[in-house]
């Protein structure tokens, strides 16, 4: 069973590594990034009625699913956010698209952020789905926080700390993770569960997301604090779950409007994750955004 019917699989060389997605549809250009533990299926539920008004590019983020997974070195480069956008940015361009939409949840929100800081010209409008940003999260870390997304802090520990205690049983891990959050699992179709799942499998996987979350700890907050004069001008749309994390701890519209001039957005009544739990509401949000 698909979960992207008519939508083609796709293998983008986009230099160091090869990224894998899914392109269907036709219209101005949109990429949706995805977040962790997951892959491009986390889409399929508003990939189709997006694939009405946009050509639309799922992808693995590099690391993830079925795109490459370098080992990378110790300052955790290969997987800072910097490198992570650039290859997304590449693989648009690889199918003649120079500006584009981006839609990002999670981990891809993070990536997002980083692409339209690095490519603004390249940008027409962002998304984020469930994040305020990274250096903000960090500095604003509360107990109450700390202990929800627990993840952050373990993730980040040394290798190969981290990897061998969820090595020893990803699919636990990864059902945990998961099942933990506001709708537990009920908000996963079987097939893309199934998905994440075998993809996380990997210990490819495992030790590369860990570099994401290593990266997102230390180069990336680097990067962060040399832009922090550079307030985006490109449109942001922020959405969030009423019942998440984000909501609670932080004020993502304030927040989001340290870093970009026009913003908009609010809650919606589910969880963390919006794509899944809540995708009529969600469509409600981004349809009218993107088509600007």
């Amino acid at each position: 069973m698909t979960l992207f019917p008519g939508f083609e699989p796709r293998w983008f060389d986009v230099g160091d590594v090869v990224i894998h997605g899914v392109v269907g549809g036709s219209g101005p250009p949109l990429l949706l990034l995805h977040g962790y533990p997951q892959t491009h299926a986390m889409w399929h539920r508003i990939a189709g009625p997006l694939a009405e008004r946009f050509t639309v590019v799922a992808t693995d983020l590099r690391g993830y699913g079925a795109s490459g997974k370098p080992d990378g070195p110790p300052d955790h480069s290969a997987y800072s956010k910097r490198e992570m956008a650039a290859d997304q940015v590449r693989v648009m361009a690889s199918l003649g698209f120079d500006r584009f939409r981006v839609v990002g949840h999670d981990r891809g929100a993070r990536v997002a952020h980083r692409m339209v800081l690095d490519h603004e010209s390249r940008i027409d409008r962002w998304a984020v789905l469930d994040i305020v940003p990274t250096r903000t999260m960090y500095l604003q870390t509360d107990r109450r926080f700390a202990e929800a997304y627990y993840h952050w802090f373990f993730l980040i520990q040394p290798a190969p700390f981290p990897e061998r205690l969820i090595g020893a049983d990803p699919d636990f891990f990864l059902t945990r993770h998961l099942g933990s959050r506001h709708a537990g699992l009920s908000a996963f179709d079987p097939v893309a569960l199934a998905q994440y799942r075998s993809a996380f499998r990997s210990p490819a996987v495992i030790h590369a997301s860990c570099e994401d979350y290593r990266a997102a700890a230390t180069i990336d907050l680097e990067h962060d604090e040399i832009d922090l004069d550079h307030r985006i001008r490109s449109p942001l749309l922020v959405l969030w779950g009423a019942q998440g994390v984000v909501g609670s701890c932080f004020r993502p519209l304030e927040d989001w409007r340290q870093r970009a001039m026009t913003v908009s957005g609010r809650a919606i009544e589910c969880g963390h994750y919006l794509a899944e739990e809540a995708p009529a509401d969600t469509l409600s949000e981004l349809l009218p955004f993107l088509r600007g």
